[in-house]
């Protein structure tokens, strides 16, 4: 079966070898008669997986040895309430940038254990900027500063690093993690659910800063407790084996394409076809400020909205799927994530401007 171009916004699209090696050993890892599904994780084979895992993204990261990578559950949206459960001082209030629906999810479940302060908001653009550094209110004695580096639904991405000053810098990674160098010895806290750009639904990755472990408060449950699982190696109860294991090939997969820098710049040029066909017309739009432009998510819509389910059904006739955009937003939404091909994004923009010519 020919695979399609696939440009859901999560799950996300999967490196092809990573799928292949993953099929070969499906039902025996490594010729050991047993599937990674099958294992103990208290197994010497899975321990070796969960090594190797951990040891390519510190490599590929550069993860300082003064931070722990965790392997957890509950996606992203669990760690919207880990976040403040672990590093919220008593009575302290937290700062949150407001930039889309998952940084207001984030801000939903951190009030629930305090104080919020958001900083900074760009509702008033609809969630189409990053608000300016210079009007954001950020506290000094805040626990924490976290923010959302890429909106998945709005396409907006930050394309630096915040300055928190001394307060912690914390965070969510999940649409962008692994698509670019980055110096983790800025942050407290990052977490990314792997969806996207590290592996299957299933895992989340946390990477937490010594210094802020053992901050919980003691009636914490023990999964909710960084510090507990830390000590555990990720594994206080059953991991989830697979999505380890998948995460690892990942991890493989970007190591022999060169790393973060050679991904970036695939990355980025892949982005540019489209944002290139978008600045030379105005049957397309991107509503995006110009600036904070996403490289992994990219909303458009059509001139005339009449057209979409046409433009949609041609689409995906032609090999190209997922390209509804959130029903939040409406439109279009293309994802282009580490493991789109080159060839998927010139497919599309080849579509897209034969699509034009007809209906333009």
């Amino acid at each position: 079966m020919n695979r399609v171009f696939n440009f859901s916004a999560g799950p996300g699209v999967m490196p092809e070898p990573v799928l292949e090696r993953a099929a070969v050993e499906m039902s025996s890892w490594r010729g050991r008669g047993l599937s990674v599904m099958e294992m103990s994780h208290r197994s010497d084979e899975f321990i070796e997986i969960a090594q190797h895992a951990e040891a390519r993204l510190r490599a590929l990261l550069a993860i300082p040895s003064n931070y722990r990578v965790l392997f957890l559950q509950g996606g992203a949206t669990l760690q919207f309430a880990m976040v403040p459960i672990n590093l919220r001082r008593a009575g302290a209030s937290v700062d949150y940038l407001d930039t889309g629906q998952w940084s207001r999810k984030a801000i939903d479940e951190a009030r629930k254990s305090g104080p919020v302060n958001v900083v900074a908001s760009s509702a008033d653009t609809k969630f189409t900027s990053i608000p300016a550094r210079a009007g954001w209110r950020c506290d000094p004695a805040a626990s924490y500063l976290h923010y959302t580096s890429n909106e998945t639904i709005g396409g907006v991405q930050f394309h630096h690093v915040p300055d928190s000053g001394q307060v912690p810098l914390v965070c969510d990674m999940s649409s962008d993690i692994l698509s670019k160098p980055l110096d983790v010895a800025r942050f407290g806290v990052i977490y990314a659910g792997a969806q996207k750009n590290i592996g299957p639904a299933g895992v989340t990755v946390v990477i937490v800063r010594d210094d802020l472990l053992g901050r919980a408060d003691p009636s914490t449950p023990a999964m909710l407790d960084y510090a507990v699982q830390a000590q555990s190696e990720s594994m206080f109860n059953t991991p989830p084996t697979w999505a380890i294991y998948i995460a690892g090939l990942v991890f493989d997969w970007l190591e022999a394409l060169g790393g973060l820098a050679e991904i970036e710049r695939r990355n980025r040029d892949k982005a540019m076809l489209l944002y290139e066909l978008f600045d030379a017309t105005e049957f397309y739009r991107c509503p995006v400020a110009v600036e904070d432009r996403s490289l992994m998510n990219v909303p458009f819509t059509l001139g005339d909205a009449k057209l979409d389910p046409l433009f949609l059904d041609e689409a995906q006739a032609l090999g190209m799927q997922q390209l509804k955009g959130h029903r939040s937003v409406g439109g279009m939404r293309a994802s282009l994530y580490n493991a789109m091909p080159r060839a998927g994004v010139e497919a599309l923009v080849q579509f897209m401007r034969e699509f034009e010519r007809r209906h333009g």
